[in-house]
């Protein structure tokens, strides 16, 4: 199963999922992330966030859409960001309409990545989208 998690900026939301995906260790899921308008970073808080779960998310960089390989998804998943991306080829889609994290608190944002990796566990559980 090959999953895109997207946003704008591929700094934040898409980042943590993308990273839940890969602690869930399973050899049949390719995943990556992306974002429309890269920020060329990913955003310090989370790195924090993703620290205090032990993930290291420096070891990921934000990418641009182009950066992906072009094959089909079996499922491309924006953030909340607005963006439908039409130019990836997924069989199935889904926004998970998570707000932008970055004005949030460390407690708020937190809360925010609790709430991406269940839905990933859920995603890759079959039971939601």
């Amino acid at each position: 199963m090959r999953i895109v998690f997207v946003c704008v900026e591929n700094s934040c939301r898409s980042q943590i999922a993308e990273a839940f995906a890969r602690l869930a260790g399973r050899a049949d899921v390719e995943v990556y992330s992306s974002g429309s308008r890269p920020s060329g970073q990913v955003n310090p808080k989370a790195i924090a966030t993703m620290r205090a779960i032990g993930y290291d998310l420096t070891t990921h960089r934000s990418k641009g859409l182009d950066e992906l390989p072009q094959v089909e998804f079996n499922w491309a998943i924006t953030m909340g960001c607005g963006d439908e991306c039409p130019n990836l080829r997924a069989r199935h889609r889904a926004d998970w309409g998570i707000p932008n994290p970055k004005q949030l608190s460390s407690a708020e944002f937190d809360e925010m990545r609790d709430l991406i990796g269940a839905k990933v566990r859920e995603l890759l559980a079959g039971t939601i989208a």
